[in-house]
């Protein structure tokens, strides 16, 4: 007997069969915004937060919209530092631990050391 239930479901795997990275859209726009920075600079959650509120605006959404963002931002920046994407700052500094980290935080890019 013959399985006629055939289905063309499309796999997210490339041609060597490793599944593909999968990006979220939070961590996108945290990396767009820091890419279109100028060089050495630095964004705050909350201007990341307004970028995806922004993108995701409904004509009904209060203006505070971006407040409902922040963990988002906060949890997608904390992946991006382990995985060595961003740094987080505090104090203009990078912190070891961004998870643990307290109080007005910034990213940025990696800086290059020579």
């Amino acid at each position: 007997m013959t399985d006629t239930n055939e289905t063309n479901e499309t796999n997210d795997t490339n041609d060597t069969g490793d599944a593909l990275p999968t990006t979220d859209p939070v961590a996108a726009v945290i990396l767009e915004q820091l890419a279109a920075a100028k060089p050495g600079g630095s964004l705050s959650p909350e201007d990341v937060a307004r970028a995806v509120a922004d993108a995701r605006r409904k004509p009904n959404d209060p203006p505070d919209l971006w407040r409902r963002y922040m963990s988002a931002v906060k949890q997608q920046a904390i992946h991006l530092a382990r995985a060595g994407s961003i740094q987080v700052l505090r104090k203009g500094q990078p912190v070891e631990d961004p998870a643990r980290v307290k109080g007005v935080i910034r990213y940025r890019l990696p800086t290059l050391r020579a």
